[in-house]
């Protein structure tokens, strides 16, 4: 099958790698030990917050539709009331205390989403999104996708998903994808080449990085997707990632075909 793999040109400087050497593979800290919890099923329990507004109302009946365990939902001032039927708390603290959801997920095109053997982890939810559509096209279907966000201090990171994936027996490949903005595509690449090192039988990787042709200083969509003087470049962060071993593509719309060569060839091999 032909596909169109991107080979950057410019090549990763000795110093960046210096600096990420000692990679999160190796940095333990508390929330290491909670990664395990990304893995959401059938009875895992959801709260919404600003549950009582439109667009809230609108994704909450989707959702619950689609079989998700909503227990309830945050809107302050309206707490002991009931929307949808659930009970409506003032914060997320009473909720906590009397319902006990495990998290928020978040909002997504449910509809495109596949059951399958494909993790993805992005830092632009949009582009998970492509991702999702991508695999679904070609019948690969999604194990899980972790939309990390472009935040400057992110909660959970790219390589928290990349570990996530490593160890989860459902996911057969892993996609990527990095954005201007932050060094994550860069521990990244250092855990997918500490992985690859070690692995004798390495789940496929595919990556992207977007913006490539981002304009130094400006904003992209949101407050962590910004080119600055000190950030390492969208090019240099994809020859990091191809250096590692992941196999680079120039767009989303190639993610899924490129995926099920990989795999094509990966059992072939077995």
């Amino acid at each position: 099958m032909a596909v169109s793999i991107f080979r950057p040109t410019r090549s990763c400087p000795s110093t960046w790698r210096r600096h990420f050497s000692a990679s999160a593979a190796r940095c333990i800290n508390a929330y290491d030990s909670t990664i395990s919890n990304l893995r959401l099923d059938k009875n895992t329990a959801v709260v919404y917050q600003g549950f009582t507004g439109k667009a809230a109302t609108a994704n909450a009946k989707d959702t619950i539709a689609y079989g998700t365990r909503i227990v309830g939902g945050i809107s302050p001032g309206k707490g002991g009331s009931t929307h949808l039927d659930l009970p409506v708390f003032n914060t997320v603290e009473e909720a906590m205390k009397t319902v006990r959801p495990h998290c928020r997920v978040g909002i997504m095109p449910y509809k495109q989403y596949q059951r399958g053997c494909i993790g993805i982890v992005s830092k632009s939810g949009t582009l998970s999104y492509e991702a999702v559509g991508a695999t679904s096209a070609v019948g690969l279907g999604q194990s899980i996708v972790l939309g990390m966000g472009g935040d400057l201090l992110p909660g959970t990171t790219l390589a928290d998903g990349l570990r996530l994936f490593f160890e989860d027996e459902e996911t057969k490949g892993i996609i990527v994808i990095g954005e201007i903005g932050g060094e994550a595509e860069l521990r990244a690449a250092e855990l997918i080449r500490e992985y690859r090192q070690s692995t004798p039988r390495p789940k496929p990787i595919v990556a992207m990085v977007a913006g490539r042709m981002a304009p130094l200083g400006r904003i992209m969509g949101h407050a962590g997707a910004v080119l600055t003087p000190r950030d390492v470049p969208a090019d240099i962060k994809a020859k990091a990632l191809e250096d590692a071993g992941a196999v680079v593509v120039p767009h989303p719309g190639v993610m899924g075909v490129t995926m099920k060569r990989l795999l094509e060839v990966d059992s072939i091999k077995k």
